[in-house]
């Protein structure tokens, strides 16, 4: 009866390892936008504007070599324009892009909320 069950316990192990390889089409995966061109970068930046509800400045690269977006608050800066004293202690808003069948998904980590961005192809990173 013990070797049995240590034959079950085997057998489950062993195929909940096969199923951990294959990864379904409809599973988020880490990516990265490719070709972009003028119509996705408008789109990438529409969306951050409007999660953050303000203008940000992109890099043009944006999202082309790593899946993570960082976006840093501005530096508070005194009345003459030098930075104003003291530490920032604020993290920055991080961005997610991942691919989920043929769509490119932009997630703010903050709460989770997901965007699809249009003009946008993205590759598995």
């Amino acid at each position: 009866m013990n070797n049995a069950i240590k034959a079950l316990a085997l057998a489950v192990s062993a195929i909940s390892l096969v199923g951990c390889k294959n990864v379904a089409p409809d599973v988020d995966q880490a990516a990265v936008i490719v070709n972009p061109d003028a119509a996705s970068r408008a789109a990438l930046q529409a969306t951050v504007n409007s999660v953050l509800h303000t203008e940000v400045a992109l890099a043009d690269d944006a999202l082309t070599a790593t899946s993570i977006l960082n976006i840093e608050r501005k530096i508070p800066q005194s009345i003459e324009g030098s930075p104003a004293q003291g530490r920032n202690m604020e993290m920055p808003i991080q961005f997610h892009l991942v691919a989920n069948g043929s769509e490119c998904i932009l997630i703010d980590q903050r709460d989770l909320s997901r965007t699809v961005l249009a003009d946008t192809i993205c590759s598995v990173e």
